[in-house]
């Protein structure tokens, strides 16, 4: 059996090599100059090159001019009212906060309404969404036979935090509760921002939008699929196998005010550096974790799994104070400079928590203990490609076994944390996001059984509206995040929905890899027992 696990890992070492992880595409610019290097070093050919050169400089020089004289006869971004705009250049418009602007209004005609994508007249190589947008079937799927009703979306109005609702391409708000924190308000940012990104492609929608950590719609209250009574389309941030929450990107990929985590654009740079300080080799040999065990009666017994005068267990626990943090500025809390282990450990909060991309983010290897919940792109990663699964019930030996076993196959556990951190940079940057969020909400609108309408208590909203009066971290978070003009590229395409076959061996898969751990991990044990 052992010699059978051996053979798995080489499998998975093998798939990662050979997938977009490798980045082979980076030396794709040198195969394309090195011929002409060649030349030049050659030199019998070197008036040939001088010739090629000239000609290349004569057609970069028209190429420029004909882009000049086809800008300034552009429109430019205060005449936009309802005329449809062309990219050819990016196009940049900032947020109106002029002095005259500061009341709770939204500027007339100063963002453009509709626009045709420069992609959208040229052919090329389509650019494909990744995988775990096709989701997006799986979460809709409860509404893809009944379709959405207006009094199934009213009957969520309960336990809602907003109402998000956009009427040709003007979005309207309607608040019901406070949410924890600025949860609701980045959130709500976020939705502004697809706004300006893809200006008259989002389509007409209402949503209700829940914004605690748990689902907030469970299965069992409403039966079999096809009962009379069709469950409430509830968005949030996480979800379940037992709800039929509807999982939305969190708040925090447009910043955390409160504990001054930066937007994901910004971090993603900073996280990237913090790789570059130390490699995976030179790196701690132990299983860290930062964070609050107070939320959770599994984080508290984590801390059992601390290094002791009796135990080690691999692992290196801290206990985050947000409280003295914030008094010390944060200095203590920059994520970037946690990457100095070689095993970091995800567990769950209260329910499902955000800390899952910085972690993934950090080329180290990712210790995910047994998670209950999901959020929208945790279902496309698979254990032992992209993290080490962690029993929840028998966590300290768990985190012990993981950590001998990468201290003792380093090249396959610096793999592993590669493909996670490559996983976050590139399937999960801010493009990808947007594109997400456009998706779900493109085929959330087509299963609409009406036309929406602008709630009696809903006030227009833009993202003048929202960042001109902000303040502090908020209002820094916004300037830093707001979408600066419209895309000029079309949003990834999504894949179709998974057949029931395939989508159940991606499921067996999954089990089967956490199962081989659990199997390594007993005959580990049960071997030191016997010595």
């Amino acid at each position: 059996m052992m010699q059978q696990g051996r053979r798995n890992f080489q499998r998975i070492n093998s798939l990662i090599s050979g997938t977009r992880f490798a980045g082979i595409h980076r030396h794709i610019p040198q195969s394309i100059w090195l011929p002409l290097f060649i030349c030049y070093t050659n030199a019998a050919s070197r008036t040939s090159f001088r010739f090629l050169f000239l000609a290349v400089s004569l057609f970069i020089g028209l190429c420029v001019s004909v882009r000049l004289l086809e800008f300034t006869v552009s429109p430019t971004a205060q005449n936009f009212e309802s005329s449809i705009v062309t990219i050819h250049d990016k196009i940049e418009i900032p947020l109106d906060c002029s002095t005259g602007n500061h009341t709770q209004t939204c500027p007339n005609n100063y963002y453009p309404k509709n626009f045709t994508l420069h992609d959208e007249q040229q052919s090329g190589l389509p650019h494909m969404c990744p995988d775990f947008f096709r989701w997006i079937h799986e979460d809709l799927r409860p509404w893809s036979a009944t379709g959405i009703t207006e009094e199934s979306v009213e009957r969520a109005k309960g336990v809602a935090d907003f109402r998000f609702v956009v009427l040709n391409g003007t979005a309207y708000i309607e608040h019901y509760k406070k949410s924890v924190d600025t949860r609701d308000v980045f959130t709500i940012w976020g939705l502004l921002q697809l706004l300006r990104r893809y200006p008259g492609k989002v389509p007409d929608l209402d949503i209700m939008f829940e914004c605690f950590d748990f689902p907030r719609v469970p299965k069992k209250d409403y039966g079999q699929l096809n009962s009379a009574v069709v469950p409430s389309p509830l968005f949030g941030y996480c979800g379940d196998d037992d709800s039929f929450d509807i999982v939305f990107p969190d708040w925090s990929f447009w910043g955390w005010a409160e504990i001054n985590i930066k937007p994901w654009d910004l971090l993603l740079k900073d996280l990237e550096e913090g790789n570059k300080r130390m490699e995976w080799i030179d790196r701690e040999p132990y299983a860290y974790w930062k964070g609050n065990p107070n939320v959770a009666q599994h984080r508290k017994d984590l801390l059992t799994c601390n290094v002791s005068d009796t135990n080690d267990w691999n692992a290196r626990l801290y206990i985050q104070d947000w409280v003295q943090e914030s008094k010390q500025g944060f200095k203590g809390s920059k994520l970037a400079d946690q990457c100095t282990h070689r095993f970091k450990i995800y567990i769950e909060g209260s329910a499902w928590s955000v800390s899952e991309k910085y972690i993934l983010a950090c080329d180290s290897v990712t210790l995910l203990v047994t998670p209950h919940y999901y959020d929208f792109f945790t279902r496309g990663l698979m254990p032992g490609l992209h993290y080490w699964p962690v029993r929840m019930d028998d966590k300290c030996r768990s985190i012990k076994f993981a950590a001998e076993w990468g201290n003792n196959h380093e090249q396959q556990a610096k793999a592993m944390g590669k493909a996670a951190s490559s996983f976050i940079q590139e399937d999960m940057k801010m493009d990808h996001v947007y594109d997400y969020m456009f998706h779900l909400l493109t085929a959330y609108s087509k299963l609409m059984k009406y036309k929406p309408t602008v709630p009696p208590n809903a006030v227009e909203l833009c993202s003048e509206t929202m960042a001109c009066t902000s303040e502090g971290f908020s209002k820094q978070f916004m300037e830093e995040s707001t979408v600066k003009g419209p895309a000029d590229a079309s949003p990834c395409i999504m894949q179709p929905p998974y057949d029931p076959q395939t989508l159940n061996s991606i499921l067996d898969t999954k089990l089967n890899s956490i199962k081989q751990v659990e199997n390594w991990e007993k005959q580990y044990f049960e071997q030191m027992n016997q010595e």
